[in-house]
């Protein structure tokens, strides 16, 4: 094989983009043969858009069934992507889901479980931020020991503000039968994934969501939650779409010293004596390490979303180590979940989490929404059979 033949489902945003960029020959190796999608306008505007030389489904089983492609991209709303990842691989097709991997653990476990059944088949997700040179360089400071233990990590972001007509475009937006959460699963789930990807997974959670604190929606658009690792170290993340200006800060404290993205930018003070021993050793009172702040060298660029795709065909065609592994998705999610289920049963939350019950609860959060959106608007999609 020297070119993966790939198939796209779904034609919103993202995936008109993922579309674009094929199109564009950007992605190395990787040609669009088909796409897929349920609405009718979004189909109509494929064929004008793509001419006759991509196949155009309104059924996903029969993209699936084509002969046409190699792998699927996967860009639907959230609750679909397991199951037509699960689909898509039981097929014989290599799989890329946009993110989130899914909206709850329980549904995500099931698909990491028939893609490790299929090790013949490359499954990854689009982590694209982990292409950013920034915080692979941070990841690779911290896996090479240059903080030394871990102590505290701190992750504010808030440059997610939407405005309320954000939320009114769409009837599925903000709510639980639709997205099934707000900013912890819609904007954040990149920092999620990089904050575990970088620091690795706490041993419990405690958080505490505002349900449409800022906007007129039933889901979160307020987080803050505190974290405690297995060596001792602790964590925050905070995250909202109703402030601006907005923060992108994320700090890590080590023994060995302290790194700051932020700005674009990585800053690290390197302390010439841990801090440990400093204060076995030191008797002089007042005093504290001899810090030197350092010039990390970042090299290459933020390949993005045509960097992970790259990524993939290159995964298909010659064995390349995926950057983003599709079965990793599950990591950033059971942190929003784990966050979700602290704030609703008002308790500290252990990992990994009660999938049944974190299912259990949002199918009642489901069940008993009594949430309208503004009259006018769009109607309620129903996931189940569009996209």
């Amino acid at each position: 094989m020297d070119q993966v033949r790939i198939g796209l489902i779904g034609l919103g945003t993202m995936g008109m983009g993922h579309a674009k960029n094929l199109l564009a020959n950007k992605i190395p190796g990787g040609r669009l043969t088909a796409v897929c999608d349920s609405g009718p306008q979004r189909r109509q505007w494929a064929k004008e858009a793509f001419g006759g030389e991509i196949q155009v489904f309104d059924q996903v089983e029969a993209l699936l069934d084509s002969g046409l492609v190699d792998g699927v991209l996967v860009a639907t709303p959230h609750y679909t992507h397991p199951e037509l990842a699960v689909q898509a691989l039981e097929k014989g097709l290599h799989v890329l889901i946009e993110k989130p991997a899914g909206v709850y653990t329980k549904q995500v476990r099931r698909m990491n479980e028939v893609a490790a059944q299929h090790k013949d088949l490359v499954f990854g997700i689009m982590y694209n931020k982990r292409t950013n040179p920034v915080y692979r360089k941070l990841r690779e400071l911290v896996k090479d020991g240059e903080l030394g233990e871990i102590k505290r990590t701190n992750w504010i972001v808030t440059t997610w503000y939407r405005s309320q007509s954000y939320y009114d475009s769409g009837g599925w937006r903000a709510t639980w039968a639709g997205e099934g959460g707000g900013v912890l699963l819609n904007q954040s789930p990149h920092q999620l994934d990089l904050w575990q990807w970088i620091c690795g997974m706490p041993k419990r959670v405690r958080a505490f969501c505002a349900f449409g604190k800022y906007h007129q929606i039933e889901v979160e658009d307020d987080v803050t939650a505190y974290v405690e690792y297995e060596n001792g170290a602790t964590g925050v993340f905070i995250t909202s779409t109703g402030e601006t200006p907005g923060t992108d800060r994320f700090e890590i404290i080590g023994d060995r010293g302290k790194a700051v993205v932020e700005n674009g930018e990585l800053q690290f003070w390197r302390l010439r004596v841990p801090e440990r021993q400093f204060n076995r050793e030191y008797t002089g009172g007042f005093g504290e390490p001899e810090c030197w702040k350092c010039t990390v060298p970042v090299d290459g660029e933020e390949t993005a979303h045509v960097g992970i795709m790259t990524n993939w065909v290159e995964a298909i065609l010659k064995g390349t180590p995926l950057l983003a592994p599709g079965s990793e998705g599950i990591n950033g999610l059971e942190l929003s979940n784990a966050m979700y289920l602290s704030t609703w049963t008002d308790s500290w939350v252990e990992l990994p989490i009660d999938d049944d019950r974190f299912y259990e609860l949002l199918q009642e959060k489901i069940r008993t929404s009594t949430f309208k959106k503004p009259e006018g608007e769009s109607k309620m999609m129903d996931v189940s059979k569009s996209f």
